[in-house]
């Protein structure tokens, strides 16, 4: 019997997270690696649920409430082989090619700043992330004003010239 359910990820203010997949107890190491490197101003937390021998959950970081932050959400998801990356000072686009590009890493569910419901499958041998809901549904279609300000935005804060 599955049983489903929806657990709600805590993202502290100003942080965002990056939920995934992968397969390997060494993850948590490469992708402490893949963010320090690529984005050194970063302040994060990463958590990794081991999903076989101890089953534990592993745990790095630069900042130890990211750290603790990661491992609450890893702890309340419970499903194998996911990690959680809790960021601040930096955008997941600065390092999602790079995680990605970590052998290990399977996928990406995502990658946001917006309250985030992780839906998991639930079984007799464990927990499965089935999808995320990121955020809330459209409002509306974008209009002249909306595409002006999307423009304007993002090259104000450097992402396109």
């Amino acid at each position: 019997m599955l049983e489903l359910l929806a657990v709600r990820m805590e993202i502290p203010a100003e942080t965002n997270i990056v939920l995934g997949q992968a397969h390997f107890i060494k993850t948590v190491e490469d992708l402490y690696e893949a963010v320090a490197t690529t984005a050194p101003q970063a302040r994060f937390g990463l958590a990794f649920n081991e999903s076989s021998g101890a089953c534990l959950i592993r745990a790095e970081g630069n900042d130890p409430g990211l750290r603790e932050s990661a491992i609450r959400n890893a702890q309340a998801l419970g499903a194998g082989h996911v990690f959680v990356l809790m960021m601040q000072n930096a955008y997941p686009i600065s390092v999602l090619s790079v995680i990605r590009n970590v052998p290990e890493v399977c996928s990406i569910f995502c990658a946001t700043a917006n309250p985030v419901e992780v839906v998991l499958a639930c079984s007799e041998q464990g927990r499965g992330v089935l999808g995320v809901i990121d955020g809330s549904s459209p409002k509306g279609i974008e209009g002249e004003a909306d595409m002006k300000w999307r423009h304007d935005l993002l090259r104000m804060i450097g992402y396109k010239r």
